[in-house]
């Protein structure tokens, strides 16, 4: 075997907190590489902003930015300070010794004396078809009402929100700010939601639960105009016209590369040492953004912890002898 390449600092992924997390750590001359990931059916490097058309809630943005142009822009301002980034991704990694062994998915091993983990995770859809193609294209469709719901596109119309736990009670409780009706799909006869956030909704005469019911199929072409819904006790579908939908069945972090090897929450999330703080349970690994965070999952937030984490390795090679030159 070749002798490995030597990295002072790999930042895995390519969201807020990744480039934030580079842009910080290659102004401190840390030579940071970045692995962007490869594009999948349901990721692509940029993270889930990447199937978000319009951003309005990120400072410095006043007049909305599209998700994709937004980390364009996060990606030039890191590469301009000396990040270097290859589209690949991290297909396993040892962390059992120092250096830590990355392995991408088809390049040579690599040693990294430093690493920030910033692979997010990904929205649970109902793997419909049409969802998905609307979801990318800006039709109507969302797994964040936070991100998306105040756009004047789903303004004064009937949205639909699917899911029956807190975050969707949360999501409808949002959309109804904006919405004319918010309609809560659930496939059982009883909310999975805290009962106070189930009495919540229940109590707000813009919500509705259509109880007993799943989607299965999303109608339009451009945008979307309606859901094809089955009762899931008697079999029968009808059309309901919304102009929006908005799935809320929970998100899945990427964090199946790791096997193991950092210390995970019951739903799978990075956990760290403390809160507010990036380190994780090897010491020179450090997490940041959606990956660690199953409560905000905001692109602000994000890039917070992205800019936390750069700090932290930071520091902590300071306190571990000189970088190495990276090459």
């Amino acid at each position: 075997m070749s002798e490995r390449k030597q990295e002072t600092l790999v930042i895995i992924g390519s969201g807020p907190a990744a480039w934030t997390a580079a842009v910080y750590a290659a102004r401190a001359d840390l030579k940071p590489m970045v692995y962007e990931g490869e594009p999948s059916r349901t990721m692509i490097p940029g993270g889930q902003l990447m199937f978000t058309t319009d951003v309005e809630n990120y400072p410095g943005f006043p007049e909305g930015v599209t998700g994709p142009e937004m980390m364009d822009r996060f990606k030039e301002q890191a590469l301009r300070f000396g990040t270097r980034s290859v589209m690949e991704n991290i297909a396993s990694v040892d962390f059992s010794s120092h250096p830590f062994v990355l392995r991408p998915s088809y390049s040579d091993e690599i040693e990294a004396r430093a690493v920030v983990v910033a692979t997010g995770a990904r929205a649970n859809w109902l793997g419909l078809d049409n969802e998905q193609r609307l979801a990318q294209t800006g039709g109507g469709v969302s797994a964040c009402a936070v991100c998306d719901g105040a756009l004047p596109v789903f303004r004064d119309k009937v949205l639909a929100v699917v899911g029956g736990g807190d975050s969707a009670m949360e999501e409808a409780l949002y959309l109804t700010k904006f919405a004319s009706k918010v309609m809560v799909i659930h496939r059982r006869d009883e909310l999975r939601a805290s009962k106070i956030m189930a009495d919540r909704l229940l109590a707000d005469e813009k919500a509705e639960v259509l109880w007993n019911t799943r989607v299965v199929d999303v109608v339009g072409d451009e945008s979307i105009q309606a859901l094809e819904l089955e009762d899931t006790v008697s079999g029968n579908r009808r059309r309901l016209e919304v102009g929006g939908l908005f799935v809320a069945i929970g998100h899945t972090p990427n964090t199946g590369f790791l096997d193991g090897q950092l210390a995970l929450d019951a739903a799978g999330y990075v956990q760290t040492a403390e809160a507010w703080r990036t380190a994780t349970s090897v010491e020179g690994v450090f997490a940041a953004g959606d990956v660690m965070d199953s409560y905000y999952r905001q692109a602000v937030t994000a890039a917070g912890t992205g800019c936390m984490a750069a700090l932290e390795a930071e520091r902590w090679l300071s306190h571990h002898g000189a970088p190495v030159e990276a090459g």
